[in-house]
């Protein structure tokens, strides 16, 4: 059983949350509600619960906030927001789980089933890596959590030479040489990834622009990475990645 506490500054919010728990999630047991980052840190402090289901933004602060004054969390942790794009991307870079209001029954019963799978010493790193990530302004300095069978690893943007589709899962190619293989589809990190200097040249191929070294006209054109890593351009995309190439340069 997951003692519970709901943390969120609308009232209308918990109470169909705490509805919502009720009936599809009954391995949770809510042992307090909150209204703010103050009365939820004292609420944690006197329940010791195994879960926090937390609003970003409250009157008196924020969930980050809150996180901040607790560190090392010793419990888990799901996210819960309006439509905030530079937190849910923050989020999202950080492997944790986020609920949008009006909060989804099957997305919640999906986010508990995680949360109780999740070990609280990875917690701590993906909230590290979070916090890291809302701090800086540079975006080649931002990093992301992958989370293998085995292993979190936390890898800088700026290391990622590019990403490969298999299927439902997704092969990341480091400058160090190491591959990552984690289960997440291509396309996910295309939406996370491209404003960061990331373009999908193809369907199979997700590409970090700031490692190419050149393009190939020949054969219907072709992209060369660092270490001459060569890698297919669609027909399709020729023409926006040739001009996004000339934007870098200036030529």
């Amino acid at each position: 059983m997951l003692r519970t506490i709901l943390i969120d500054d609308e009232q209308s919010v918990r109470q169909t949350l705490e509805k919502l728990l009720i009936r599809y999630c009954p391995q949770v047991r809510l042992v307090a509600e909150a209204d703010g980052v103050d009365s939820g840190i004292k609420a944690i402090r006197r329940h010791h619960p195994d879960l926090v289901l937390l609003d970003i933004k409250m009157d008196d602060g924020t969930g980050f906030d809150l996180l901040k004054q607790l560190e090392p969390v010793d419990f888990k942790v799901i996210f819960i927001t309006a439509y905030d794009q530079f937190a849910i991307r923050a989020i999202k870079f950080s492997a944790l789980d986020y609920l949008l209001k009006p909060v989804d029954p099957e997305d919640l019963t999906e986010a508990v089933k995680k949360a109780e799978k999740l070990m609280v010493h990875e917690l701590n790193q993906q909230l590290g890596t979070l916090a890291d990530n809302m701090q800086t302004q540079d975006k080649s300095k931002k990093k992301i959590i992958l989370k293998t069978f085995d292993n979190i690893h936390l890898v800088k943007l700026e290391d990622i030479v590019y990403c490969e589709c298999q299927d439902n899962y997704t092969n990341f190619y480091l400058l160090n040489g190491k591959k990552i293989l984690v289960s997440n589809t291509l396309k996910e990190y295309d939406e996370m990834l491209s404003e960061f200097g990331f373009f999908r040249a193809h369907k199979s191929y997700l590409i970090n622009m700031i490692h190419i070294d050149r393009f190939e006209k020949a054969e219907g054109g072709a992209i060369v990475l660092v270490n001459e890593i060569k890698l297919p351009v669609a027909s399709r995309k020729k023409d926006q990645l040739l001009e996004m190439l000339y934007r870098i340069t200036g030529n």
